[in-house]
């Protein structure tokens, strides 16, 4: 499997910046390898006393934060699936604050979110190392926005630092 070089300009929206300049590296599929590692090794030390802690009134709990990550990563490799096999239709938008609660993640454990969210990157490598190189600078919409599947692969891999730094800083989890 060759290295997945990260994006380039224009390869996702200008809001995932945010995201992408986050990482270090110059190999994807490394990236979301290690980061899947890091995560399962956080989640491992984390209590469920500690996972139903919210930081503030109105916030997620860990949980919720994990199942959300989850969720997250499930759409965009869904449209990295699509667009990487040359599907030209645009793919619609979601609103993260209307699935989290309906993903109950309250009811569940964290040892079964965390394999969960394990299974998923799993997958998302999988499919991932499926890619050539022509498949992963197609380009696509999605959720009104242009990207390429290098560039989903990135945001991925950027969101979950987003919230992983948010469960250490916030939530005092540590490994």
């Amino acid at each position: 499997m060759s290295p997945i070089a990260l994006p380039g300009a224009g390869e996702y929206a200008e809001y995932y910046g945010r995201y992408v300049s986050r990482l270090a590296g110059d190999d994807l599929i490394a990236i979301l390898e290690r980061q899947g590692a890091a995560t399962a090794r956080l989640l491992a030390a984390t209590t469920e006393l500690l996972a139903a802690l919210r930081y503030a009134p109105g916030k997620w709990s860990v949980r919720e934060v994990v199942g959300h990550v989850s969720d997250c990563e499930r759409v965009f490799a869904y449209r990295a699936l699509s667009i990487g096999r040359g599907d030209p239709t645009p793919l619609p938008a979601f609103d993260e604050n209307l699935w989290a609660p309906e993903g109950r993640f309250e009811r569940r454990t964290l040892a079964d979110l965390a394999a969960e969210l394990a299974s998923v990157r799993a997958a998302t490598l999988s499919l991932f190392r499926s890619f050539d190189e022509t498949a992963l600078a197609r380009r696509g919409t999605g959720g009104g926005n242009p990207v390429t599947p290098r560039g989903l692969a990135a945001i991925i891999a950027g969101h979950e630092m987003h919230h992983l730094e948010l469960l250490r800083e916030r939530y005092g989890l540590t490994e």
